[in-house]
């Protein structure tokens, strides 16, 4: 963030000094109008000009605060126009009466020379097409770039909130879907080390091995928002070797690559899938489960598909496939419209494809 930026985050979160620079912008500006317009009169100098000015701006910060702070939220926003309308006209012309009075019983006494006449209040009171023609213009001028301003940065700085909070949201929405996908996959794997140690499997130790291997991918690695696709690639032939000592030689199966470029996708996400395809493929088939897995990334298009075998008995029902849900949640914060996810259900094949546009 470079010093320009600084300066106008600051300016956008800090009201007192944005509303204090807002003013003397303003100020500076009518002084050097003032000393332009009055310098041929040499009597008229810096001093006089920013005393005048300085007693002028008093109704204009008055009539400004209160259109921005009491008239907008208390008769604007609340729908009540005909009183609004009757409260802005009176209290104009109120602020061009303590205007006018100002000029002409504590600003003029400071530039002009006595002895010389000044207006009654009461003559000021009833002159209302001066009024009109000059101090109402003026001050409404300046009311209105206060409102402008005011609620510029009162959007602009709404809309960064709106940002950060959604950003906040996606974060925790995301740890909270991996949080859903870990323990369910750490719970199956032990599970299967379970069963094989009970047997005194030879395979026990290998099978401890690689889940070391996948707890280290999972714990330390998995805690951006992405992930290397060779890392996950990794990740995903450990947990296959894994799954295939539950079922020997009766498992079948592929893993073809066709990966031009390494790209990064988000963590655990084909894990889950591939967890889903042993769990409600060859975890409930009891004949020779066939799992195919295809990954892809050429250019801009990544393609990952498995697909898996079902048992004859087997009956589409979408409330077995739990992780699915959760898989399309943490894509759609990801990728929004940026990717496909087909789901297909035949007799006796389950296929999942997704396909991103990076």
């Amino acid at each position: 963030m470079n010093i320009l930026d600084k300066i106008s985050e600051y300016i956008r979160n800090n009201r007192l000094f944005r509303h204090i620079l807002f003013w003397l912008v303003l100020f500076s500006l009518d002084v050097f109008r003032d000393i332009i317009v009055n310098s041929e009169n040499q009597k008229f100098m810096l001093a006089k000009a920013l005393i005048f000015i300085s007693i002028c701006f008093i109704p204009e910060i008055i009539a400004s605060y209160f259109i921005a702070y009491l008239w907008i939220p208390k008769f604007i926003k609340v729908k009540r126009y005909v009183l609004a309308i009757i409260v802005f006209v009176l209290a104009f012309y109120l602020f061009g009466v303590l205007s006018r009075v100002l000029v002409v019983h504590v600003a003029e006494p400071f530039i002009r020379t006595p002895p010389f006449e000044q207006e009654s209040i009461q003559e000021i009171f009833a002159d209302y097409r001066w009024l009109l023609a000059k101090y109402i213009p003026n001050i409404l001028l300046n009311t209105l770039v206060f409102v402008a301003v005011k609620y510029y940065f009162e959007d602009e700085r709404e809309k960064s909130k709106k940002l950060i909070l959604a950003k906040e949201k996606s974060e925790i929405e995301l740890k909270t879907l991996k949080g859903q996908l870990n323990p369910h996959f750490l719970f199956n794997t032990l599970n299967n080390i379970y069963s094989l140690s009970v047997i005194n499997s030879p395979k026990t130790s290998t099978s401890i091995s690689k889940l070391s291997d996948i707890l280290d991918h999972v714990l330390y690695r998995c805690n951006g928002k992405f992930v290397l696709l060779s890392n996950e690639i990794e990740l995903l032939k450990n947990f296959i070797e894994l799954e295939k000592l539950r079922y020997d030689e009766r498992l079948q199966v592929t893993f073809n690559e066709e990966v031009e470029n390494d790209t990064e996708v988000p963590p655990l996400i084909l894990l889950s899938l591939v967890e889903n395809a042993f769990k409600h493929g060859a975890g409930e088939d009891s004949g020779s489960p066939i799992i195919d897995i295809y990954v892809s990334n050429k250019g801009s298009d990544f393609i990952f598909k498995i697909s898996n075998t079902v048992s004859k008995d087997y009956q589409p029902n979408n409330k077995r496939n739990l992780g699915l849900p959760n898989v399309r949640k943490q894509l759609d914060l990801i990728y929004k419209d940026a990717y496909v996810l087909d789901i297909l259900e035949s007799e006796n094949k389950f296929e999942v494809t997704l396909r991103v546009n990076q």
